[in-house]
């Protein structure tokens, strides 16, 4: 049986602290935190006495360095992802990041490669992944139920959710982008999973700030900061042509003036054989028989949470040297199609990939 892999924590926050409250439900026979850092030591040195955290570092580097460390979970601001997980990888440690893969596709690249020439597991935190219903979603596909899947229509539309206005949530250069790069890249990663990962060769977007430079539609996630600013788009959509010949439509925002709409994450897959949509927590199928147009619901697959199911795949996926469902590929082809989408929005024409 292989010893537990020692597990330290960079960035002490909301989802530092998620990532501690879900590896203490893995179990200590396979995984514990043994080291933790922060930009604000005391919340560290806080969050170590909470759930028993043996060290706290005074910075990432020497966490990095730290040969106690088997492998890093990554939850800072998105500016920072790629110098540390490049830095991680490059001592040896495998690496959980949150998402987005790096505040850009050419820092995202670097990422890649670096996993890469490193032989370390770098795996995306998409929990989305692994929600019961989505596994339930994933299994009817995988089953044919679907056949080809041609369109997919997928998106999250925040009516009144900007986070943290002024922090580094809604400025470009920290964030890369708002909720395009926040939330929009939970539903392409989902969907572009879901559909079997096809690769993207073209991509049409636009983005809009009609809401954030004027501190409206301001949620409760973050802490404002009104000596800051607001540089980022809070509603962005997009058409995104695949190598297999299907088409994917993204649609998200912080706020608007969404009426009659649901506040829910949705995809809505359309196959040849039948169709599925995920509408928040809720599953549907739909196919015909005969001539008839039949609908049904898709029960969630139990299990357990969708944060243990992942924080335990990456821990497999270490100790079994198997690449992560979330690869370094998928957020690297996720950070190319939101590059293109606003580089899109800039020129006004479509952007077309190149995978050579």
């Amino acid at each position: 049986m292989s010893q537990p892999i020692r597990l330290g924590i960079i960035g002490a926050g909301a989802i530092g602290k998620v990532h501690l409250e879900t590896f203490a439900k893995v179990g200590a026979d396979s995984v514990y935190v043994s080291a933790i850092t922060d930009a604000y030591l005391p919340l560290a040195a806080q969050r170590a006495e909470e759930f028993g955290v043996k060290t706290v570092h005074p910075n990432p580097q020497a966490l990095l360095e730290d040969p106690e460390i088997d492998a890093v979970v990554i939850g800072v601001p998105n500016q920072f992802h790629a110098p540390l997980a490049i830095e991680a990888l490059k001592q040896g440690k495998h690496v959980l990041l949150e998402k987005p893969m790096a505040i850009d596709a050419e820092a995202a690249r670097t990422i890649y490669e670096a996993q890469k020439s490193s032989g370390k597991v770098l795996m995306m935190a998409q929990q989305m992944r692994w929600t019961g219903i989505n596994r339930a979603i994933k299994a009817r596909i995988e089953n044919g139920d679907l056949g080809r899947i041609y369109n997919v229509k997928t998106g999250w539309f925040r009516k009144k959710g900007i986070p943290g206005w002024g922090s580094w949530f809604t400025r470009k250069d920290m964030a890369g982008g708002g909720p395009l790069i926040d939330i929009g890249v939970h539903m392409l990663d989902l969907a572009l999973y879901l559909m079997g990962n096809p690769k993207p060769v073209s991509v049409y977007g636009s983005t809009y700030a009609e809401f954030g430079p004027e501190r409206r539609g301001i949620g409760t996630w973050g802490t404002p900061n009104w000596e800051g600013y607001y540089d980022v788009e809070d509603l962005a959509t997009a058409l995104i042509k695949l190598d297999n010949g299907a088409t994917l439509s993204l649609e998200v925002s912080w706020a608007a003036h969404s009426a009659g709409m649901s506040q829910d994450p949705f995809v809505h897959l359309m196959g040849k054989e039948g169709g599925a949509a995920l509408i928040g927590n809720d599953g549907k199928f739909v196919t015909h028989e005969g001539d008839e147009v039949v609908e049904s619901n898709i029960d969630p697959l139990e299990g357990e949470e969708d944060r243990v199911l992942l924080s335990k795949h990456f821990i497999e996926c270490i100790n079994e040297g198997k690449e992560p469902i979330s690869s370094a590929l998928s957020g690297y082809t996720n950070s190319r199609i939101l590059d293109a989408i606003y580089e899109s929005s800039r020129s006004g024409h479509e952007v077309k990939l190149n995978w050579d």
